[in-house]
């Protein structure tokens, strides 16, 4: 059978294993997620949370995020099937009927608001399910397949995992605790359309109407940089309302500096009539990844010292 061929929905899973049920976690996705969760703990605490608390909101946390992948495969069957990277997910292939990766992601879901509820806190458990309903519901049923906006609006789903942390371990909300929101929220096209640039026909192909193929490279590449923009200011803001130091802020400076020293070199390649060149895209695109797990550890490692100095 080719991957153009449909796989029934409901076809018998072939000797899947647990890896394969793994896979549909996105685990890769999963891990810079789970790294706001945790360090927004610490920013929470001012130091080291207890490690029971750390061990179930990490757990829970990878569950819930895991779910949102589970049933993110299960909606888009049709357009992965279409597409060489994504052709043989176990949903696609039909290793994994989508009965099966239903109950699974449903379990993983059920479990993780249970734990966050009892052994953290209820409003944690409600940030994480706020975050599973946007991405699956939000962005993947409501916005991917009808508009250019899925990624800023939809990647909300993303902003989720710090606001867990930090109500797992204060049972309320903040205004730094928004601040990480809102941060990643900016931030998230940043990253998303570089990568987009790169896979634009891919997604052209299956109907899919992300920025580079609805309005083409320059217009996303103009977005990108207003973007960034918008994230370093955000990221420098806590320090004007005290919540983070001196420590924070050269940090967030410097790598501020450099995500707009990447976006500026991808914007003047395309704007210059340039094809988009992995060259300028993928540097970005993976330094965005590393711009936010830095930051976050600054932050962390600001409130911890600060408070360990009275």
């Amino acid at each position: 059978m080719t991957t153009s061929e449909p796989i029934p929905a409901d076809a018998a899973p072939a000797r899947a294993t647990w890896r394969d049920y793994l896979s549909l976690t996105k685990p890769k996705v999963i891990s810079l997620l789970l790294w706001t969760t945790i360090t927004a703990m610490l920013m929470a605490e001012r130091g080291l949370p207890d490690l029971w608390l750390l061990v179930v909101v990490s757990l829970a946390g990878y569950m819930s995020a895991g779910s949102a992948g589970v049933f993110n495969m299960i909606i888009d069957r049709d357009i992965d099937l279409k597409m060489a990277r994504t052709a043989q997910r176990p949903t696609t292939s039909g290793l994994i009927s989508t009965r099966d990766a239903a109950a699974f992601g449903g379990a993983l879901q059920i479990l993780s608001f249970a734990m966050l509820w009892v052994w953290a806190t209820p409003l944690s458990a409600w940030m994480s399910l706020a975050g599973f309903l946007t991405y699956v519901v939000v962005y993947t049923q409501l916005l991917k397949r009808n508009t250019w906006h899925n990624i800023v609006l939809g990647g909300a789903a993303g902003c989720f995992p710090p606001l867990v942390g930090w109500a797992a371990v204060t049972g309320d909300l903040n205004l730094f605790a928004w601040f990480l929101f809102a941060i990643i929220f900016f931030w998230t096209p940043v990253h998303f359309w570089a990568l987009a640039l790169m896979i634009k026909e891919e997604y052209r192909e299956v109907g899919i109407p992300m920025l580079p193929v609805v309005h083409g490279d320059r217009l996303t590449v103009a977005q990108i940089g207003l973007y960034a923009i918008y994230t370093v200011v955000l990221s420098v803001m806590p320090v004007f309302f005290r919540e983070v130091g001196a420590i924070y802020f050269v940090t967030a400076a410097a790598l501020g500096a450099w995500l707009l020293v990447l976006s500026w070199r991808l914007y003047r390649h395309v704007m210059a009539g340039k094809a988009v060149e992995r060259k300028v895209a993928v540097p970005l695109y993976l330094y965005s990844m590393l711009y936010l797990a830095l930051l976050f550890v600054a932050a962390a490692a600001d409130r911890m010292i600060f408070a360990a100095l009275g």
